[in-house]
């Protein structure tokens, strides 16, 4: 009996140091603070280097564009350029961070990878992006594949001066106002009606990542959606004022 009591205790003791090094392991920084994350693994570069490394490449995105633009078109107007700037910028962010994500959804919590790192960085006000979440993947996923390739063609389009600049550039700026306000309902909608939270309570992380960094694809889109809208009512509206005008002609003769 004393040595059948001492092998229990024993197992016990071994069971709490088991389960205290399994919690250990797998504790993290995100909110729900009980939500799964599967094979978590602390980032290895600082936030400033991490954000000062996207902001640099961006600065060398802007620039190569700039250049090229300059070279195909060089009468194109600066307003333009900037905006030939934000579809290729939102090509490569779709395309390839965005499409980063949907392709490793699954253990995006242990990458050390830059893109990874930086998923982990921005999934501090919003978990969902390491708890394998349905949604989040599906909107994740459509807009890598459909307005990722098509930014890289409307920047073309815009710079050639084509035709069809003004439809594509109104549905994906659509397609982007649409995903980026069907992102912030959903989170709403659980935190509102479900109560589960998942930005960190820290005040910057909500409205610098989550609110801040979403809504430029809100403002941006919209006022490019605007104007594409308004360039094709006015192109309209000379078709049909020279339509009358030449039926009007044809029936006084």
């Amino acid at each position: 009996m004393a040595v059948s009591g001492e092998s229990t205790i024993t197992f016990s003791i071994q069971s709490i140091i088991n389960d205290t090094t399994s919690y250990e392991h797998t504790k993290h920084p995100y909110y729900p603070l009980d939500a799964s994350v599967a094979g978590y693994v602390a980032n290895e570069s600082t936030v400033l280097s991490l954000l000062g490394s996207f902001v640099a490449g961006c600065m060398a995105l802007f620039g190569f564009t700039y250049l090229v633009v300059r070279k195909v078109n060089p009468r194109l107007s600066t307003t333009e350029i900037s905006t030939v700037m934000w579809f290729v910028l939102c090509g490569c962010i779709h395309l390839f961070f965005e499409g980063y994500f949907a392709y490793n959804h699954t253990n995006m919590g242990g990458l050390q990878t830059f893109f990874g790192q930086l998923w982990k960085e921005y999934a501090l006000s919003d978990s969902r992006y390491l708890t394998q979440n349905v949604f989040v993947f599906c909107v994740e996923a459509m807009t890598a594949v459909l307005w990722g390739p098509l930014s890289f063609v409307v920047a073309v389009l815009i710079t050639i001066d084509h035709p069809l600049r003004h439809p594509l550039q109104a549905a994906v700026s659509l397609g982007q106002c649409y995903g980026d306000l069907l992102y912030y309902a959903t989170s709403m909608a659980d935190y509102y009606y479900l109560s589960i939270e998942y930005s960190r309570p820290e005040a910057y992380y909500f409205w610098a990542y989550f609110f801040g960094a979403n809504f430029v694809w809100i403002v941006i889109p919209f006022v490019l959606l605007y104007n594409s809208v308004k360039f094709s009512a006015d192109a309209i509206r000379q078709t049909q004022t020279l339509g009358i005008s030449k039926k009007t002609i044809e029936l006084g003769n």
